[in-house]
């Protein structure tokens, strides 16, 4: 997973980060709230890690921010000292959606951060077998897409590249992000990749505000999947 920490106790911050990426996770360590709050709102996360007493701009500050200007339910879990009853329902009232004390078990960090991955991404085979999206019907096993009563022929990839799209609408995909998920390759690879695919995602499936979507282009950063009402 892709991750965002915000933790200016830099003892605490080394510890978490040495214990994440051996787990395999990829981190982005902030000190600052409104410097974590910025890179969530203009790069693709999957999930927030947030201490609540931070210098110039609060956890709670952070999440309602994210919140209120990322328009994709990302899993936010709160570490921090406060641990009293009135603080953990401020924290899950502003939106968070779990909260541990520091300093936290390590063993149940990662059940927490593996329940909150499974929650966000289902797996694939727990997906039911067709997704409805307005005119397009995904159907996750036979790998097709129809619109209307028409199969539309498109390849492997740009299946792949459409599912997560629909499954990621309203939230900022980075070109750097979808290399890593659709394509599993590193993101220092060219991605004129990502943009050719999603040209052609465009003009293949008709995704126009009169078919109820759009892509938007967010400028040096990649694409969002927006529904039009």
């Amino acid at each position: 997973m892709k991750i965002a920490l915000l933790e200016d106790d830099m003892e605490q911050a080394r510890q978490v980060l040495r214990f994440l990426e051996e787990e395999g996770h990829e981190v982005d360590h902030f000190v600052s709230g409104q410097s974590c709050a910025f890179a969530v709102t203009h790069e693709s996360y999957e999930l927030l890690i947030l201490d609540w007493q931070v210098p110039d701009f609060s956890g709670i500050e952070v999440i309602k921010t994210v919140r209120k200007q990322v328009n994709w339910p990302i899993p936010v879990l709160f570490l921090t000292q406060r641990d009293s009853e009135s603080d953990i329902i401020t924290a899950l009232n502003a939106g968070a959606d779990d909260y541990l004390v520091k300093p936290p078990r390590l063993g149940e960090l990662k059940a927490r951060i593996q329940a909150l991955a499974r929650r966000a991404n289902p797996p694939e085979d727990a997906l039911n077998e067709s997704l409805n999206f307005g005119p397009f019907v995904i159907d996750v096993h036979a790998r097709t897409i129809t619109k209307g009563s028409e199969i539309i022929p498109i390849t492997e990839k740009d299946f792949e590249l459409a599912l997560f799209m629909f499954q990621n609408i309203g939230r900022l995909l980075s070109r750097d992000f979808l290399l890593e998920r659709v394509w599993g390759v590193s993101s220092d690879l060219n991605t004129r990749t990502v943009d050719t695919h999603v040209s052609r995602l465009r003009r293949r499936l008709g995704i126009k505000p009169e078919n109820g979507f759009r892509i938007k282009t967010i400028y040096q950063h990649g694409y969002r999947l927006e529904t039009i009402n």
